[in-house]
């Protein structure tokens, strides 16, 4: 089965760190760009970050300096650093994978370019 799960959500404080892991079954993830999206309650889904094939990273604004997106291809995983998070932060994080034309050396925000994505993984922030 081709898959993508996500780990590493929890309750953390404001100003505290987690690491999230994307890890990809039934295929391989080094041949992907990869996107984190999250969503919270109310909200619609909005990009976080993503990292081409060739390991080139995006982030918006609002995680930039805080965030880092990293893969791993021997272990068929990418990672999300995240510190000084925020309760803004506070969502359920998504990793997808995807492939295009460019994405050995661009990656995207556009949802409809990842064909799989994982179940979500909740990130709440709060004292």
């Amino acid at each position: 089965q081709l898959q993508v799960v996500e780990s590493g959500g929890g309750l953390v404080q404001p100003g505290g760190s987690l690491s999230l892991s994307c890890v990809a079954s039934g295929f391989t993830l080094g041949n992907y760009a990869v996107g984190w999206f999250r969503q919270a309650p109310g909200k619609e889904r909005e990009a976080v970050s993503c990292i081409s094939e060739n390991s080139g990273s995006d982030y918006v604004d609002s995680v930039k300096g805080r965030f880092t997106i990293s893969r791993d291809n021997a272990k068929n995983t990418v990672y999300l650093q995240m510190r000084s998070l925020k309760p803004d932060d506070t969502a359920v994080h998504y990793c997808a994978a995807g492939t295009w034309a460019t994405s050995h050396s661009t990656c995207s925000f556009q949802t409809f370019l990842y064909h799989y994505w994982g179940q979500g993984t909740q990130v709440t922030v709060s004292s």
